[in-house]
């Protein structure tokens, strides 16, 4: 055994001993084990296919309303909007020069509903992916289509809720309190509204109280994302901005949308790793631990496509693990 492995693997019997080292671990682990990083990365590309033509229908419902009308120009720029990440800057220096348009109205509507659609079937398949759900067992497009409707029902009531919270927030209080029971009242309605979220996407054989614990950390950490994640943003592409223009700004929304997707996958993480107790986990294997026998069967089986075929998983002992395989039938004879 060389010093780095004899190092690593006092490193791995630590974190295995220590249950909460133990559980961050599983969580981490389990998201390589999903290909976590591929599904924040679908989530952010769908989220931003749906962002852009809710901008452009944004701009041109902003357009209609706001032409001729100052006071409702300075609404707008005192309103949430303002506050969107990196968006908020382009809404201030150009909401006086804004104009509807009937055929953006009508690409807008169109390329909204594709990519809502869109982030809403690949989160439910992002569920499904951590949840380790068999596809033989995976609801078909129209109960989909269905839980679609209800999460951007969910998404709106959510929206709702906030501002309207935020709005008695700061005209009850006043100054750094208000501030800080604005970000503590946002904390608790966003941990309310990921379990909201998650009850729609995730299946129906996982109980609602399975949830909570990945949205009591998803929710605080979201409310810190956007109070803070626009600003350390836009002072990253501050001098980008100047040389890059526009794509310094799709730079920008694709980070913090990256930022918020793995939030989410690791929040589900969060669930399922607690719910199943697959901790503790080797860093280095051999051996194998129980919770990672169990995490590549579960892996394995996810793979049933028809109800007449079964995937069972069998490990070899311990003090097998790294002898040669016993001579047999070619893998196409296998059963």
């Amino acid at each position: 055994m060389n010093p780095i492995e004899r190092a690593l693997r006092a490193v791995d019997r630590t974190q295995q001993r220590h249950r909460p080292l133990a559980a961050v671990f599983g969580v981490i682990k389990k998201y390589g084990d999903d290909r976590g990083g591929l599904l924040a990365a679908l989530i952010t590309y769908y989220g931003f296919v749906s962002l852009i033509p809710l901008l452009l229908l944004l701009s041109t419902v902003l357009g209609f309303v706001l032409h001729g009308h100052p006071e409702a120009q300075e609404s707008v720029l005192n309103s949430a909007l303002a506050d969107f990440p990196i968006i908020g800057d382009q809404l201030r220096e150009n909401v006086h020069s804004v104009q509807g348009s009937g055929l953006a109205l009508v690409i807008g509507i169109l390329g909204l509903l594709y990519g809502a659609l869109g982030i809403a079937q690949v989160m439910q398949h992002a569920m499904a992916e951590v949840w380790n759900v068999p596809g033989v067992r995976r609801p078909g497009y129209w109960p989909r289509l269905a839980r679609c409707l209800a999460l951007f029902l969910a998404l709106g009531l959510g929206l709702v809720v906030t501002t309207a919270a935020a709005a008695l927030v700061s005209t009850t209080l006043g100054g750094t309190l208000a501030r800080i029971g604005g970000l503590l009242l946002s904390a608790v309605l966003n941990s309310a509204l990921f379990v909201a979220c998650l009850r729609i996407l995730t299946p129906k054989e996982v109980h609602t109280r399975r949830l909570v614990p990945g949205s009591l950390v998803a929710g605080p950490l979201f409310t810190v994302l956007q109070a803070f994640g626009a600003a350390l943003v836009a002072h990253q592409l501050r001098h980008a901005s100047a040389v890059y223009g526009f794509f310094a700004t799709v730079i920008g929304l694709l980070s913090w949308l990256y930022l918020a997707s793995q939030i989410t996958v690791y929040a589900a993480e969060t669930n399922v790793v607690l719910a199943r107790r697959l901790w503790p986990r080797s860093l280095l294997q051999p051996p194998l631990t129980g919770p990672d026998r169990e995490v590549l069967a579960l892996l394995a089986r996810q793979e049933e496509r028809r109800p007449e075929q079964h995937v069972d998983v069998a490990f070899d002992p311990p003090e097998s693990a790294s002898a040669p395989e016993p001579e047999g039938p070619e893998p196409d004879d296998r059963k």
